[in-house]
C-alpha cells in the first residue's frame, strides 16, 4: 500500500475521517502481494449463500434478484437461502447461545441479514451475496481461488447524499472532504477463521449487548459497514502488508449490481426507513 503522508491521527481511534483516510489510501493504492500468505493458500469453497428473513414474503423482484446467481450452478457452484429460523439453527449449532441471544437483539431483517453472515463466513467461508444483489454472468472463479477476505469499496459524498462512482473514488489521489471511504458488507468471500471476520461478529456481537433504554442501536454502527469497516482496521491497520489479509475487489459493479429501487424499499422492509425503530413485519400488528 502506497500512503503519500504519514497519518495525522490513529485509526484505530473513533475518529471517522482518520479511517475514512485509511480505508481511501487502501483502496487507491492497492496492488495484488507477489504471494499468498500460506494460512490463505487454499481455494475458498464454490458455496453462494444468501438470506431473507421470511420465505412467504419474498417480494417478486427481489426473487428475480437471487435467482440471477442460479446461472452459476452450471459451472459447479451450489447456492444455499437461509431464512430467520435456520439462520438461527445455524448460529445456535455452531456458535452458542451468546451468539443466538445476539442475533435475536437485530431488530431488523437486515441487522438479522448481516449478523448470520458475519456468522456464517466465519464458521464455514465461502461467499456471502445480498438478496437484492443481481448477477450480470461474468466469472467469479477468481475470488474463490485463496482464502483472503474479498470485499467492496465505497464512497459516500456527505454534500450531494449520493454514492460516487467507483471509477471516480478509486483513482489515486481522488478526494473530498465530504467523501467518506469504507467498506460494503456485500459481497463477503473469505476461508472460515478469517481473523478479520471473526472480529467483526465479536464486536457486532459486543455492540448487540449493550442494550439502551432510551433507543435502539443504529443500524450502519452496529451490523453494517461501519462495524465491519472499523474491525478491519482493528485487524490490519499496523500490518505492514494488508494486502495479504485483504483484497480489494475493483470494479465489482461489472459482476454484481444492487438493485434500486426495488418495491421493499418503500416500507419498512427497507432498514432506512425504521433505523432505530422496531421492525413490524407487513401484515403483522406484533413486534417482532
Amino acid at each position: 500500500m502506497n500512503v503519500e503522508q504519514p497519518y495525522k491521527e490513529d485509526p484505530l481511534t473513533k475518529n471517522e475521517r482518520a479511517r475514512s483516510n485509511f480505508v481511501r489510501d487502501l483502496v487507491q493504492g492497492y496492488n495484488e502481494p507477489d504471494q499468498i500468505r500460506k494460512v490463505y493458500l487454499d481455494k475458498i469453497p464454490k458455496h453462494i449463500v444468501q438470506f431473507w428473513d421470511d420465505p412467504n414474503r419474498l417480494p417478486q423482484d427481489v426473487k428475480e434478484c437471487m435467482e440471477s446467481w442460479r446461472k452459476l450452478e452450471q459451472s459447479g457452484f451450489e447456492l444455499q437461502v437461509f431464512d430467520e429460523n435456520s439462520a438461527r439453527e445455524f448460529i445456535k449449532t455452531h456458535l452458542g447461545s451468546r451468539f443466538e441471544n445476539a442475533f435475536d437483539k437485530c431488530y431488523h431483517p437486515s441487522m438479522k441479514s448481516d449478523y448470520f453472515r458475519y456468522s456464517y463466513i466465519f464458521v464455514k467461508g465461502e461467499f456471502y451475496i445480498d438478496a437484492d444483489d443481481v448477477y450480470h454472468g461474468t466469472s467469479i472463479d477468481h475470488l474463490f481461488a485463496d482464502g483472503r477476505l474479498k470485499l467492496q469499496p465505497f464512497c459516500y459524498d456527505i454534500e450531494t447524499a449520493q454514492m460516487v462512482s467507483q471509477s471516480d473514488f478509486v483513482i489515486p489521489g481522488a478526494n473530498k472532504l465530504s467523501w467518506i471511504f469504507y467498506f460494503n458488507t456485500t459481497p463477503l468471500i473469505a476461508a472460515r477463521n478469517h481473523p478479520i471476520v471473526e472480529r467483526v461478529l465479536l464486536n457486532a456481537t459486543k455492540a448487540l449487548e449493550q442494550e439502551s433504554k432510551k433507543e435502539l442501536p443504529e443500524v450502519q454502527a452496529t451490523t453494517g459497514p461501519g462495524i465491519l469497516t472499523r474491525s478491519i482496521l482493528e485487524v490490519i491497520a499496523k500490518e505492514k502488508y494488508p494486502e495479504e489479509t485483504l483484497r480489494v475487489v475493483h470494479n465489482w459493479e461489472k459482476t454484481s449490481t444492487n438493485m434500486w429501487p426495488l418495491s421493499y424499499r418503500n416500507d419498512k422492509r427497507n432498514w432506512r426507513l425504521s433505523n432505530k425503530q422496531t421492525y413490524r413485519a407487513i401484515g403483522q400488528s406484533e413486534e417482532r
